[in-house]
């Protein structure tokens, strides 16, 4: 049985750089929103739509900014809600402790090399001349091909499949059911068949990057793809062959990046948007992704599979969002305005 967190107020308020309007003394043991939280627990407001929530949130202490009032319980002041949320979730829900070793049922190449700080679940298979580096989980039936590299901190889940190729960095974390370093799809036609290319590069995954379940990255034709730091993938996210994203991206459920394609550094691609391949992100001053690289229709980033590209075949896809709402108005308006220069196309076939 795991046994419930509680702290007082005033170790709270230490923890957080906070200062306590309130009982140093009152004890809480959860985290919980502003509608479901009860005596015992400490809930937030981090956006000031939700002040009358809160002042009618039955919660034993709230988060809050400066220029908050009338709430009902004592308050932790922060200058950074979202950020002082974070806090207290890692706080009150803390990652569970690393037990170092290899378990019995795993399968391990001989010349696997496995930090001795690392942690390997049951019928994980290791191949020959993988790296696992210090502090690493492995999870159940996890899968690490012949001379992959993982870096220290790193976190695979259960069903995780590494395949020859793959580099991770630091403290990367891959969710359930992701596949990095598959074959990227790419075929030649002929005449008769479509013959396949070989895919004989890698996969590079740098510091701070998090995969989310049953994403797919391809490996390289030649070379790598490369996901850079701190970026993060949603679930169900594709990555054709020689995808290279920028660092602090956001790529939301269902996004597909195909071959050869440049995402730039801290964009933003919402649910279902689609880049077909060879787009290059560039950038472009005072422009954004939402209103320049993509039509869209109904409050979406369409059509999926867009040819994202300006006249010269440059997609402005450098800190920019491909988002709903407003930018999708800007992306309609942005269509319509540039007539035969942007046009969005669909591909037809052969590699990504």
């Amino acid at each position: 049985m795991v046994s419930r967190a509680e702290f007082t107020l005033g170790q709270l308020a230490e923890a957080l750089g906070a200062t306590l309007e309130g009982d140093a003394g009152r004890v809480v043991t959860g985290v919980a929103p502003l509608e479901s939280a009860g005596p015992a627990d400490v809930s937030f407001l981090t956006d000031g739509r939700y002040r009358a929530a809160a002042q009618a949130s039955r919660a034993g202490a709230f988060v809050a900014g400066a220029g908050v009032t009338g709430l009902p319980a004592p308050v932790l002041r922060v200058a950074a809600p979202q950020q002082a949320m974070i806090d207290l979730l890692l706080l009150f829900n803390p990652a569970p402790p690393l037990v170092p070793g290899v378990h019995p049922s795993a399968v391990v190449a001989a010349d696997a090399r496995i930090d001795a700080t690392a942690a390997v679940g049951p019928l994980a298979v290791i191949e020959a001349g993988a790296r696992i580096g210090p502090g690493v989980r492995v999870g159940a039936l996890g899968y690490v091909g012949a001379g992959v590299e993982i870096g220290e901190g790193c976190v695979l889940a259960p069903h995780v499949t590494l395949l020859t190729g793959a580099r991770l960095g630091r403290r990367v974390l891959v969710h359930p059911g992701a596949v990095i370093g598959a074959d990227g799809f790419g075929f030649a036609f002929d005449g008769a068949q479509h013959r396949k290319i070989p895919q004989t590069g890698g996969v590079v995954i740098e510091d701070d990057v998090e995969i989310g379940a049953n994403c797919a990255v391809d490996r390289a034709t030649f070379g790598n793809t490369i996901i850079r730091r701190g970026t993060k993938l949603d679930n169900l996210v594709q990555l054709g062959h020689n995808v290279e994203v920028g660092e602090h991206s956001i790529l939301v459920a269902q996004v597909g990046v195909s071959g050869s394609s440049r995402i730039g550094r801290g964009v933003v691609l919402a649910g279902q948007v689609g880049v077909a391949d060879h787009v290059s992100g560039r950038r472009r001053a005072g422009r954004r992704a939402g209103g320049r690289a993509f039509r869209s229709r109904g409050g979406r980033a369409l059509p999926r599979y867009a040819r994202a590209a300006d006249s010269r075949g440059q997609a402005d896809l450098r800190g920019g969002v491909a988002a709903p709402g407003a930018a999708a108005a800007r992306a309609r308006a942005g269509a319509r305005g540039g007539g035969a220069r942007r046009r969005a196309a669909r591909p037809q076939g052969g590699a990504r």
